[in-house]
């Protein structure tokens, strides 16, 4: 007879949804509430579009780029330059790519496994990375809330932006996300709805946060 004891199961929680529209704040504020390892999945593409757009390699060329994926180191996601616009639109155009994608389900996944969990924010973390995830929330909001969001944060970090021009990108990118063949962006079938629109930093925690517990509970 052992006296081994069963490590408890991981309990994770999938943060999806779309550009600006608070996921990240709040799956990472999320994680420091329930002490669970956090995971921005947004920066492992990020960091690849990156890697390659510095290098002068074609972000439209599958196989480079499910190269630069398979190569990824973590060290890669501590770039300071990755959370900007720019790097968000680069991070779109390489994950259209299933080499990509398939190079980076593994790392994802075995970053969920590991006890006690994890917090994981993405565009289909509760419908591909993780569908057997404890609670799956998708937080969302209207195209001209997020543009709005995006074009004050910008607006005030002295950037010289135009509300139209922002709004045009989050509706174009919106499109890409969600048409693309591999991995579209959508709500799980089992997934928690977050309209954020209306609500602030706070108030959408708090919502968050009931969700779980009740979960969790």
């Amino acid at each position: 007879m052992t006296n081994d004891v069963p490590s408890a199961r991981p309990f994770v929680v999938a943060i999806d949804g779309p550009a600006a529209a608070g996921k990240g704040t709040l799956a990472e504020r999320l994680a420091a509430a329930l002490r669970l390892p956090y995971l921005d999945t947004g920066l492992l593409y990020r960091a690849i579009g990156k890697l390659m757009d510095e290098r002068g390699f074609d972000l439209d060329d599958p196989v480079l780029a499910g190269q630069f994926a398979e190569a990824l180191d973590p060290e890669d996601l501590k770039r300071g330059d990755l959370r900007g616009r720019e790097a968000g639109e680069l991070a779109s155009r390489v994950a259209v790519h299933p080499a990509v994608r398939a190079a980076l389900v593994d790392f994802q996944r075995a970053f969920a496994s590991r006890a006690p969990g994890a917090v994981l924010d993405g565009r289909d973390i509760g419908t591909v990375i993780c569908p057997d995830a404890d609670v799956k929330i998708f937080v969302t909001a209207s195209p001209e809330v997020r543009a709005r969001r995006r074009t004050d944060e910008l607006l005030a970090k002295g950037r010289d932006v135009v509300y139209e021009t922002i709004l045009a990108e989050t509706r174009e990118r919106d499109e890409r996300d969600s048409g693309r063949a591999v991995a579209p962006l959508k709500p799980a079938a089992d997934a928690i709805l977050l309209d954020t629109s209306d609500l602030d930093r706070d108030a959408a925690f708090a919502r968050a946060l009931a969700i779980v517990e009740a979960r969790r509970g």
